[in-house]
């Protein structure tokens, strides 16, 4: 310990005394472990808010899709399997392990109000009951009914944010706005549930599915379920059912495989985190040039240091000391110096985290695990790049380190 506690306080001093060189080599280092706290925390965050926004849609829901692939890289693949339809949906209600299935479609179009036009305004396109399935309220007004699903009719919800660009401080229940130049009446405002992605900032209207084929042109059907089980079914047992029903609707045999996608909140949640997974290794790969940076600093100011103290070298090792003993000497001094910018990348990390998170709806958290990478990290290149000087060092000979000037 009385060695371990000399190194440190050894290192401080050549902080002091060669402050340039000290400061670039704790730059780098201090940098790459940012980065790495910043990339931890902005990740963690993101996970969170997903995992959130998938427990708004009610912890059960699970979604029936055109495809198994929750993100898509491969558009052919996706555009081979053949696109959902309504008396689908009507399958699947049938089934006595489901209570209800909502079937969506999305699109943009204009939205217009007396002189007042919004253009490339999302259009939703969902069946009666999807507050259920997506969460928030709608006050004032309310959503619309089965029948007025069924019939199609020109009724809309409107988001918070559409409704204060359109109507202001005006009550917009009753008015008529065109969307994509059909006129609809204003029933209700959602207020949609906070997310990480800010969707409920920009506005959008929801329209019954019906009336969205029937007004808003298309040109490829492409629908998703919103499928909430039963109370007294596991979500296990309903996608089971939901897959068993749409093979047979379809047609397929034994040995085909599945031209659609039953996709959990686990599965969603689950490939989510591969993505955000590859993304910080990328990232992790990138820091990782700052700490080499900073390695190399530290082989120059550790090379500069034994240089300095090649008499006072040969003086220790003339008065007993071993090897092992200037080795360690050096080694802390240089894993010293990295720990310090380290510290100090962890401290500027972690302002832009809480910076993150007061200025943005991104719940950004600094795991344990990534703090505690950081400063191993930061203390495992001071101890690779001190390696050379400080052997270079334990190897000199004392007669010779007396006699250099």
């Amino acid at each position: 310990m009385t060695q371990l506690f000399e190194g440190v306080g050894i290192a401080i001093h050549s902080l002091k005394a060669a402050k340039a060189r000290a400061a670039l080599t704790i730059l780098g280092i201090a940098i790459g472990v940012m980065v790495v706290v910043l990339m931890a925390a902005f990740i963690t965050g993101v996970n969170m808010g997903v995992e959130d926004m998938l427990n708004q849609l009610g912890p059960r829901t699970f979604f029936v899709t055109r495809t198994s692939q929750t993100v898509i890289f491969d558009d052919s693949d996706y555009y081979r399997a053949p696109p959902l339809t309504v008396h689908e949906a009507d399958r699947i209600r049938e089934l006595p392990s489901v209570s209800l299935v909502v079937v969506g479609e999305f699109n943009s179009r204009e939205v217009e109000f007396g002189n007042q036009t919004l253009s490339s305004v999302e259009v939703r396109g969902l069946s009666a009951g999807w507050p259920r399935v997506m969460g928030g309220d709608i006050y004032p007004g309310r959503s619309y009914t089965g029948l007025e699903s069924a019939a199609s009719s020109r009724v809309v919800v409107i988001n918070q944010k559409l409704s204060d660009e359109l109507f202001g401080l005006q009550d917009p229940l009753g008015n008529r706005i065109k969307v994509g130049g059909v006129p609809f009446t204003v029933i209700g405002v959602y207020q949609p549930p906070p997310d990480i992605f800010g969707q409920g900032n920009r506005p959008f209207v929801t329209i019954p599915q019906g009336a969205f084929n029937k007004y808003v042109r298309t040109w490829r059907a492409d629908l998703v379920f919103y499928v909430a089980p039963s109370a007294e079914v596991t979500v296990h047992q309903a996608t089971e059912d939901v897959t068993a029903a749409l093979r047979s609707f379809r047609g397929l045999g034994p040995r085909d495989d599945n031209n659609f996608g039953v996709v959990t909140q686990e599965k969603a949640l689950e490939d989510f985190n591969q993505i955000t997974g590859v993304i910080f290794l990328v990232m992790l790969v990138l820091s990782s040039v700052a700490l080499m940076v900073g390695g190399v600093g530290v082989v120059a100011i550790m090379m500069i240091s034994v240089t300095e103290r090649t008499r006072e070298i040969g003086v220790r090792k003339a008065i007993g000391a071993r090897r092992r003993e200037i080795l360690w000497q050096f080694l802390v001094e240089a894993a010293t110096l990295t720990l310090i910018g380290g510290a100090i990348g962890l401290a500027l990390g972690g302002t832009a985290s809480l910076l993150l998170k007061s200025l943005t709806p991104l719940p950004a958290e600094i795991p344990l695990w990534s703090v505690i990478a950081a400063l191993g990290a930061s203390i495992v290149t001071g101890v690779m790049f001190g390696m050379y000087p400080a052997a270079k060092a334990a190897r000199l000979d004392p007669v010779e380190a007396l006699r250099y000037e």
